[in-house]
């Protein structure tokens, strides 16, 4: 069945920890193109990371977002340098018996010089953490995934509505294509019996010409090609593989045909439907676009 390359999905865990929410969104792309953002405690991550997301989607544009957010303690965790404190303290006390200056401030200046009072840092991510955050990612890529079938179940309607008005085109020339090769064979009869006063006729001669020429203008095989696109076009629908390349292919190969039978057909009740056929070919070739 076929997917669309437009999805989003989101996946959320937390505990005591941490908390860390996930969310990918994807548009149409000829090829993979993964956008990984997360934090710099995962660098080691971010090839499997991309190689996880592609495995997931196959194609198109990925934007993976990765969100991480430690829990903070109710006191937050510091770290005090006491014997510098006191080198700072000591040597600010030296400098201002020297000069005579007060000393009655020298605590707040030692407490807050360079590197005495620091934030502790937070805990790297065990191996268990990167094991839950790739479950949640997987989540998060699997609920995208599924948007994206479902989203491909409304393209393919669109699609099979299109193909349905071309076959009914293509009825229709089926139809009208022997009658109006036979008015084209009577009218160039009429056109060449009218000369017949000033050159006489060989009437085994004019039917070998009239014979050669509604050949060349016959389209029964360009009639009998599409329908096989069609019927290919329609079987390849229904695999349950990306498939959106190769319907393109059969697309133009669809429209070749189509064009070619507007390019010999000599009637404008068959050209009227080529270009029927058309508009609901470029229809299907911008739906494609977005299949995967």
């Amino acid at each position: 069945m076929l997917k669309s390359m437009t999805g989003y999905g989101q996946a959320v865990f937390e505990d005591d920890q941490y908390r860390v929410q996930v969310e990918v969104k994807t548009l149409n792309a000829k090829q993979a193109e993964v956008t990984l953002r997360c934090p710099s405690v995962f660098t080691a991550q971010e090839i499997p990371w991309r190689n996880l997301a592609i495995s997931h989607l196959v194609r198109g544009k990925m934007l993976l977002a990765i969100d991480y957010e430690p829990r903070q303690a109710a006191t937050p965790p510091i770290s005090i340098d006491q014997a510098l404190f006191k080198t700072y303290y000591k040597t600010l006390q030296t400098l201002a018996n020297e000069v005579g200056a007060p000393t009655t401030a020298l605590f707040p200046l030692a407490w807050n010089a360079p590197a005495v009072l620091q934030r502790a840092d937070a805990a790297l991510p065990t191996e268990e953490d990167i094991h839950r955050i790739e479950l949640t990612v997987r989540a998060a890529l699997q609920q995208c995934d599924q948007v994206r079938s479902q989203e491909g179940i409304v393209l393919a309607r669109h699609i099979d509505t299109y193909l349905q008005h071309i076959k009914q085109g293509l009825t229709c020339i089926e139809k009208i294509a022997p009658i109006s090769r036979e008015a084209i064979k009577d009218k160039l009869i009429a056109k060449v019996m009218a000369l017949q006063d000033v050159q006489p006729v060989d009437k085994n001669r004019l039917a070998q010409e009239l014979l050669y020429y509604t050949e060349r203008l016959g389209i029964t095989e360009e009639v009998v090609r599409l329908a096989q696109h069609l019927s290919y076009f329609e079987e390849t629908m229904q695999r349950n593989q990306p498939v959106g390349k190769k319907l393109s292919f059969i697309a133009q190969e669809m429209g070749r045909e189509i064009n070619t039978i507007g390019a010999k057909a000599q009637d404008a009740a068959i050209q009227k439907q080529v270009v029927l056929m058309k508009d609901e070919l470029e229809k299907i070739k911008e739906q494609l676009q977005n299949i995967l």
